[in-house]
Formats: structure tokens, C-alpha cells, sequence
């Protein structure tokens, strides 16, 4: 049995008092308002509402760290990246994996795996073995439905997934960008209950209007909070808090869901409103078994210096001090990697491109949004080759199937990189995670995709014989090193893409969504260039 003493903040009666809080095994035994010295604040811990574990290049148990020393105390979690790579064989491993900590990792069923059609990934799961997944792992949610033409044209095999998910009582989460009038109200009407993929807040009303939940998220690439936290305040019990990806380095530098609290605080949201988004609705909403610091709820809790800088002192989690100042709680063990490529080494002459026509169809980047331009420019040709134009800021981009030994990479261009000199390339490339590269050279492309292919995964960048790599010996897509030593690196090979011209913030994760063709408007897979409006594949000519 152990007593906290504090300023005891009662989120759901929207109180705080002097009191203490008596914890008897995983439970809350009594919370007693009494006098006391103690200057700290209690509080329920923090949900991330909707992320991606795999966009942190850590393993679920790396990242558990990493989440509790911010105050997270659970997760909703969509593992469609590593399903996309293993299938069932990559949910298994990130729920197995999770198990080993105390972090309350609550995994959805991927919904969309492939997304489209248009892109090849490691696995397919249909109706039949997402069923067989929600029995086998007693799931609950069913993950983001990105496809949202399939559900908007009535394709069977989408609809086959949703009522999959209705049989089991699972809550189905959506994905539905720029949807508005009638087609909103389909799919939502289909029983998808949340989105997170809302850009300007009129969006956002309209679909709480119609009775979605809204997912404000804040990630390394994607970020809404500035346009859509006044919800907050006028919608809060429609309103949960997401980071969806987030990179090692703003973990580290910026926090978790503690980094979106401090940001509303800055803009001056009422507390009490801010919590109910960061811990009550998400327990509501998906049912999760998260205590809410009440009497007889699940000792989940955290321990903060004030209610302005926020800083974590404490994370508890089923009673157990899992973080305290400064020190993680709990450990982990070394685990075999496991893995799904099969790429192999490219020449010069495979990223080579005839010219058909003065104009291509240029891929334009959009900072700190997911979706992007369609856009046409003059092409520029070498020797009978299409290459990048650097003065214009057009770079060749390619995309090279990771499952095939035979495949041959796709070409397009794009524009907003700024980078003028090498070349960047990452197995990380939503949602099929097939190998994505951006240069300015033919050569430094090529050089950069076969360092990829040499490490079965990661990310890298190269400039003539210099070589910056990160492995990723988990499905290309995560490692086991430390938070730390992955930040360090990733900070580095940013900062060196920065220095050799590149304006974005974030450029691997800007990249890593250039193959996500469910965002509009174009993108570029396995197969070509994409129409996201359209939902179609397009040439690269004009």
C-alpha cells in the first residue's frame, strides 16, 4: 500500500483539491481530501489516441521508455506499417513485444493492408483474417479506414472489413481527408467514428457536426494543432490528442502528448478541457482499461511539478512507478529481428527516363501537411535523360519494390526539397514500406538505394563517397537501439541534408509519405505516379 500526497486534480468533476491518494495493489483504494505540504499535482495519465509505434524507428518496448518518461501511460496504436512488411506475423510481434512493458499499448486491426491497390506490399489481410485476428488477440479497434472510395462506392471487400469489425463491437477509426457534404456523411454513416486527418477546423466542424470524434494531432511531419485547437474548448467531449508519427528526435527534444498539453496551455486552454482531451474521451471512447484517478480505477497516474511548465516527475501504471526523476523503472531484453525483403541492387540505367514530352507532372511538397500539389514544369533532359533541375528545385524521386528480386524502380519528380547536392533514401515509405529516394544525381540516387537494399532496410544519405545510414533491422522499420543513439543519428543525417540545401523540417518523414497515396494529390509508388483525386494512376508526361 502506498499514499501520494498532493494538489489532486479531479479531471471528470473539473476540481482540484488538497488530498491524498491510497494505492492498494494495481487499484485506487480511497482519494481523501486532507491538508497537506506537498506542492505537486496528480493527475490521470496521458493517452496518445492514435499513433503509429513503427514511425518512431523504435521497437515497442524501446519506445514504452520513452513514452512513460513523458507521462504516457497508454496508447492506441495502428500497426498497418509492420502488417503491410509481415502481415499477422508483424501484429504478433509488436503486441508480443509491447507485453514485455508496462506502457498500456491497446493495438488495433489494420483495416487497409495493402492501402490501394496501386502499390505492392509484403502482405494482404482480408476480411476472413482480420476476423481471425480480432478472435485471436481479443482486439477492439478496428484500425484507420484510409480507403475511403471503397467505402464511398460500396466495394465489397472494404465493407466486408467494417462489418467484420460491427460483429466484434470493435470501434472502427477513420482516415478521411478533405471529405465533406454527402460522401462525409456516408462514410460516416458506414460506422467510422473518428478522423484525424482534418486540416482547417471548418473540416473539423462539419464532421463533429455529423457526429465524429475528432483526433487533433501533432506529429513530426503533420500538424494541426494550431489550426484546430479551439475545438478543444467548443467541442471537448468530441476532441482526443494524436501524434500519429513521430520521429525519435522530437520525442526527445519536444515530449509525447505532454508537448500538445504545453502548447495549450501556451494558448491558454482551460486545463480541465486539455486533460478531458489527453485522458478521459479516449478511455470513453475506445473502452480502454485506463484509470481516470478515482476510487476503485486502475493506479494509472502521473505526478507533475506545476500546471504550467508540466515537467513529469512521476508516471505510475497499475500502482508500479514506472518512471521517476529522470529514471525509467522497468527494463528490456535483446530480440531477434525479423524481417521481409527482397530487393536487389539497381544500376544507373534503371533510373533512367526517355522524355515523351516537354512537361512532366511534378509532385509538389506541401511543409508540415501530408497531402501535396499536382503541379507541371518543363522537363529537363541530359544526354536523352529526364534529370533533376536543381535552380527549379525539381528532384527525380523514385520508388523500388522491396518484395520482388526482379522489380524496377518507378520514376517521378518533385518539388520543395530544396536539395542540391546528394541524395536521401529510406525502407520507411508509407504504407507499403517499399524503398523511396530523392536525389540530385542519378548516381548519388542509385548509390543511396542500394545502401537501403545492402542493410535490408533503414535510411540513409549519400553525396559522392560519403555515406550517413541508419539500419532499421526490424521490417526496415524499426531497430532496438536506445531512443538516444537513434535520435543522434537521425539528428545527424538531418542536419547534413539540411546543410546541403534541403528547407524542410523534417525531410525522411516528408519523404516516407510521398508513397502514401491515400493522401491526395499525387504520389508516387511501385507502380507509378498516383492521382489521389482521381484515385487512379497517371502518367508522368504532359
Amino acid at each position: 500500500m502506498r499514499k501520494i500526497e498532493g494538489n489532486i486534480v479531479d479531471v471528470l468533476n473539473r476540481k482540484i483539491f488538497k488530498g491524498e491518494v491510497i494505492i492498494d495493489g494495481d487499484r485506487i483504494a480511497k482519494i481523501t481530501p486532507k491538508e497537506t505540504t506537498s506542492e505537486v499535482y496528480i493527475l490521470p495519465g496521458l493517452i496518445d489516441s492514435h499513433i503509429h509505434i513503427e514511425s518512431t524507428m523504435m521497437i515497442p518496448s524501446e519506445f514504452a521508455k520513452v513514452a512513460v518518461k513523458n507521462g504516457t501511460v497508454g496508447v492506441v496504436t495502428d500497426p498497418h506499417e509492420i502488417a503491410n512488411v509481415l502481415g499477422e506475423k508483424g501484429i504478433e510481434f509488436m503486441i508480443k513485444n509491447s507485453e514485455s512493458t508496462p506502457l498500456k499499448t491497446f493495438y488495433c486491426v489494420p483495416s487497409c493492408v495493402p492501402a490501394t491497390t496501386f502499390e505492392t506490399s509484403g502482405a494482404t489481410l482480408d476480411a476472413d483474417k482480420i476476423d481471425k485476428i480480432f478472435t485471436k488477440y481479443n482486439l477492439k479497434v478496428l484500425g484507420e479506414m484510409m480507403n475511403y472510395p471503397g467505402v464511398l462506392y460500396d466495394v465489397p471487400g472494404v465493407l466486408s472489413k467494417i462489418e467484420v469489425a460491427k460483429k466484434h463491437g470493435a470501434v472502427i477509426d477513420g482516415h478521411a481527408p478533405h471529405l465533406t457534404g454527402d460522401k462525409l456523411k456516408k462514410y460516416i454513416n458506414a460506422g467510422i467514428s473518428t478522423d484525424h486527418e482534418c486540416g482547417d477546423i471548418d473540416e473539423a466542424i462539419e464532421k463533429i457536426n455529423l457526429g465524429m470524434n475528432i483526433l487533433i494531432r501533432e506529429g513530426s511531419a503533420a500538424k494541426n494543432f494550431e489550426a484546430l485547437y479551439p475545438l478543444i474548448s467548443k467541442f471537448n467531449k468530441m476532441v482526443m490528442l494524436s501524434t500519429d508519427d513521430s520521429h525519435p528526435d522530437d520525442l526527445l527534444k519536444f515530449g509525447h502528448i505532454n508537448k500538445i498539453l504545453k502548447m495549450g496551455i501556451k494558448y491558454g486552454i482551460d486545463i480541465f478541457d486539455l486533460l478531458s482531451a489527453a485522458c478521459v474521451n479516449p478511455v470513453k471512447h475506445y473502452n480502454l482499461s485506463i484509470g481516470l484517478l478515482r476510487e476503485n480505477d486502475y493506479a494509472d497516474m502521473i505526478i507533475v511539478d506545476d500546471l504550467k511548465s508540466f515537467n513529469i516527475q512521476e508516471t505510475i501504471i497499475n500502482g508500479n512507478t514506472v518512471y521517476s526523476n529522470g529514471r525509467i523503472l522497468f527494463s528490456t531484453k535483446n530480440i531477434q529481428p525479423i524481417n521481409n525483403f527482397n530487393a536487389q541492387r539497381i544500376s544507373e540505367a534503371d533510373v533512367k527516363i526517355e522524355p515523351k514530352s516537354k512537361k512532366i507532372k511534378v509532385i509538389e511538397i506541401i511543409e508540415n501537411e501530408l497531402l501535396t500539389n499536382c503541379i507541371t514544369e518543363k522537363a529537363r533532359v541530359e544526354d536523352g535523360n529526364v534529370v533533376s533541375d536543381t535552380k527549379n528545385d525539381i528532384l527525380k524521386i523514385t520508388v523500388l519494390n522491396r518484395y520482388s528480386k526482379d522489380a524496377k524502380p518507378q520514376i517521378g519528380f518533385i518539388k520543395g526539397f530544396g536539395l542540391t547536392a546528394g541524395a536521401i533514401a529510406t525502407s520507411v515509405a508509407h504504407d507499403s514500406h517499399n524503398i523511396i529516394a530523392v536525389g540530385v544525381s542519378d548516381e548519388d540516387i542509385v548509390k543511396a538505394i542500394n545502401e537501403i537494399v545492402d542493410n535490408k532496410g533503414g535510411m540513409c544519405y549519400v553525396k559522392g563517397m560519403d555515406y550517413y545510414t541508419l539500419p532499421l533491422e526490424f521490417a526496415g522499420l524499426m531497430t532496438q537501439q536506445s531512443c538516444e543513439r537513434i535520435s543522434d543519428m537521425y539528428s545527424r543525417m538531418n542536419h547534413i541534408v539540411k546543410s546541403n540545401g534541403c528547407r524542410l523540417a523534417s525531410p525522411f518523414m516528408t519523404l516516407s509519405f510521398m508513397s502514401l497515396l491515400v493522401i491526395p494529390s499525387l504520389k508516387l509508388s511501385d507502380k507509378g505516379l498516383f492521382d489521389g483525386d482521381k484515385f487512379e494512376m497517371t502518367g508522368l508526361f504532359v
